[in-house]
């Protein structure tokens, strides 16, 4: 139930920041924000590690903030996947969905926990 519950949070902060920045990114729906949710939850489960492991030394040299990258990586593809339901207009955008959606979830799951 819990992780229902953290996908729902997620699909929302999308559609919040898909209606902030409608030219650069976008979304159908909600259902397919959900479907975003959980392919960005796959991708950090498979993917992230991985890379992480790979750019280890760029990791260590930028004092991990080449992490910010790697967000940025995983959700061009989740764009890739979507297959036009979800697009973001290039990397930097990518870079900057990340980072708002990454300090959403830390402002809301927090939160939610904390009840």
């Amino acid at each position: 139930m819990k992780n229902i519950l953290n996908f729902a949070i997620t699909a929302l902060i999308i559609m919040l920041l898909s209606k902030i920045f409608p030219n650069q990114i976008h979304v159908d729906n909600f259902w397919w924000a959900l479907g975003l949710a959980v392919v960005l939850a796959l991708l950090n489960l498979i993917v992230r590690p991985l890379l992480i492991f790979l750019t280890l030394p760029a990791t260590l040299i930028t004092f991990g903030l080449f992490i910010l990258v790697i967000n940025a990586v995983i959700i061009l593809m989740a764009d890739s996947l979507m297959h036009g339901h979800f697009t973001v207009k290039n990397f930097w955008w990518a870079l900057l969905f990340s980072l708002l959606l990454s300090f959403g979830q830390s402002l809301l799951l927090i939160k939610k926990d904390t009840k």
